[in-house]
Formats: C-alpha cells, structure tokens, sequence
C-alpha cells in the first residue's frame, strides 16, 4: 500500500520547482503554461533520526526510511471543471491520489508571469478550490439523479444513498468542500465510492521569495494567505523554492551546513514531506537487526497483524503475536539484551494498536 500526495496550483506558481527539488527529478519547469502535462512523480524518503540511531545501536548493514509519493500535476486554470486548459486531465490525475498539496505563489519576480497578472495567493487558491468544488457538485448532481429514480421504487440502499447526496449538495452549492460533512464511518465508505476531490485531506504550500523567509512574521501576503487558511482548518507549509532547490543540488553533508547559512533548522521539503505523512494520518513503526534497520508506514488505528502484512502477507495470514517496545525505550537502556533483561519488551496480541515509534519483531506460522 502507497500514500501519495499530489501537488496542484496555478500555472507557474512554483510546484514543479519545488517538485524537482523535493525528489531531484528532471521535471520541466519552463515559463509557461501546462509545461507538466503528464503527471512526474517521485519518491521521497522521511527522514527520521530515530533510523540512525536504532541502527548504531543493531550495528545494522543497512538502513531503510519510510517514503512519500509526490506527482506533479499539470497547472489548473479558471474553468478547468468545464474542460479549460488541461482541466479533464488534471481531474483525472488528481482523483488518483490521497492527498493534496496545492502550492501557492507568495513571490515577486517579474521574469515569471501570474496568470492573473497580480500575486494574491488568496485568489489564487480559490480558484482552485472552487474548480474542484464545481467538478464534484457536477459529480454529486449526475450521481443524485440515478439514485433518486431508484430511491423513488422504494430501494432501501438508494433512499440512504439519496439522502446523503442531498446533504452533500446542499454543502457544495454552499461552496463548502466535501470533507466538511460529517458522516458516520457507514457512510463514508458510500462517499469514497463518490470519488470527490474536495474530499480529500489538503495542506497548502506558499512559495515565498528568499528574503521573505526570514521575514514571515512581517510579510503581508503570507500572513494574509494563513489566516485564510485557518478558516479552513488547513496547514502551510511556507517553502523558498528557489533555496530548496540549491539544497537540492548539495551533497547531504553539505546541507546542514548550508541550512545553518540560511538560518533554517529543517530544510522546507523535510517540513513538507512530514507534513503530508501527518495529514494522511501516517505513523512508523520500526525494525531493527545486524542486517537492516527500516522504517515502515502505516495508518493510525493499523493492529499488529496489519503491520506485520505491511511487510510481507505470510507474516498477517500467520500472526502470532509481536514482540515490541518503544524506540525511545531503546535509547535510554542501549540495547535489546537491557529491554529483556528489564521485562520493558511486551508481547502483543492480534488485538494490538501499532504505535509511533514501535519496534515490533513479528511471530507467525504458516
């Protein structure tokens, strides 16, 4: 199972800069508009210093970190949701993904056109929410009058389903997106039959000028940009594409020490990166030994079976149980010999929630 996040916006906003930085890909970033027209995509690990340490400790041979998924998507335009521009290619492309990252532009520069002719990341943002909006109330509307006709001859599944399509109408013709209608988990596994793009988890990107980094606390747009954001209930990430993609060329020892130049702890692509596998609700758990040290992914609420599937399917179809403690636990006693010798190393059941950070050694037979 992958989790990927696809990235959107306007034309020449940043995002396949930021993309080519985020996963040192050969995507096209010239200056115009549809430049990406097939989506790039690019896997990007996590990186994670709990990995490095867990891996001293096992004196492990390899060390394996988790990843995001990230595609570039063609540039959305006014009208997309009635086929302008690349609109019906973006629209499928984008249904395709978990999550979305949509960059919007924070930066001056007179070299790069808006194709509005103004920078209003505001603005910007709203076009793209409502294309997204009117393609999925076109989607609810032609989906609402198959059911209602069923509904109508009294079919028990199509007078629930007509229900919760009224309800999810009456949300998109209020220009509210569909994950504001609060569903049981019951109906929510009709919704996702829907494919809705407004459905899906969304965090933003504002592409800022260099200077601005190191003044956002000041800066007008930005600070404008979050408050907005904050209504929605969404996350920004604020990211210098033109810096990202320095780092990006720099070899990994470099980059601390350039970082530090720029007065950044993280670079904005590590922020990124971790910030979609929040939003989509990921955790890690662990495995550690003299061969490898890997990092796993998994979705909050995962049972150990679950996990143990995760890295192969004999492993779930033949579970026993878990040996398992917390990376942290590792950390303060230096070795597994000390969690045993200690009783910190509990066995876990079928029933077992994994958790953020779990080491876990799966037992099964087959």
């Amino acid at each position: 199972m992958g989790f990927n996040c696809g990235i959107v916006g306007l034309p020449n906003v940043g995002k396949s800069t930021i993309f080519n930085a985020l996963t040192s890909a050969a995507a096209a970033a010239e200056n115009f508009p549809f430049c990406t027209i097939e989506p790039n995509t690019g896997i990007v690990p996590l990186r994670d210093p709990r990995l490095d340490r867990m891996a001293a400790i096992s004196e492990s041979a390899k060390v394996t970190p988790t990843t995001m998924e990230f595609v570039d998507i063609a540039g959305l335009v006014k009208g997309a949701s009635q086929g302008e521009g690349l609109g019906n290619q973006f629209l499928a492309h984008i249904r395709a993904v978990d999550a979305i990252v949509q960059v919007v532009r924070c930066f001056d520069d007179p070299d790069v056109v808006h194709v509005h002719g103004v920078i209003n990341p505001v603005e910007d943002a709203d076009v793209v929410n409502l294309e997204l909006l009117f393609a999925d109330l076109e989607t609810v509307e032609r989906r609402a009058e198959k059911v209602e006709k069923l509904a109508r001859v009294g079919k028990k599944e199509s007078v629930v389903e007509a229900e919760l399509l009224g309800r999810y109408r009456e949300a998109l013709r209020d220009n509210r997106p569909a994950r504001s209608v609060a569903v049981t988990a019951e109906e929510q596994s009709i919704v996702q039959s829907w494919q809705l793009l407004t459905n899906k988890p969304m965090l933003y990107v504002a592409n800022v000028g260099e200077k601005a980094l190191k003044m956002l606390p000041t800066h007008r747009s930005y600070q404008q940009f979050v408050v907005f954001a904050k209504t929605t209930g969404a996350v920004v990430v604020p990211i210098c594409g033109a810096i990202e993609s320095e780092i990006a060329q720099l070899a990994p020892s470099d980059r601390a020490v350039f970082l530090a130049d720029v007065g950044l702890e993280a670079s904005g692509l590590d922020r990124l990166a971790h910030a979609g596998h929040r939003l989509l609700h990921l955790i890690a758990f662990f495995t550690t030994g003299p061969k490898e040290t890997r990092a796993w992914t998994v979705r909050e609420g995962t049972t150990a079976p679950e996990a143990a599937g995760k890295i192969h399917s004999d492993l779930e179809r033949g579970f026993i149980r878990a040996e398992t403690y917390q990376c942290d636990e590792l950390f303060v006693h230096g070795s597994e010999a000390a969690l045993r010798a200690k009783g910190l190393i509990r066995q876990e059941g079928k029933a077992y929630i994994v958790c953020d950070g779990d080491v876990m050694f799966f037992k099964f037979h087959v």
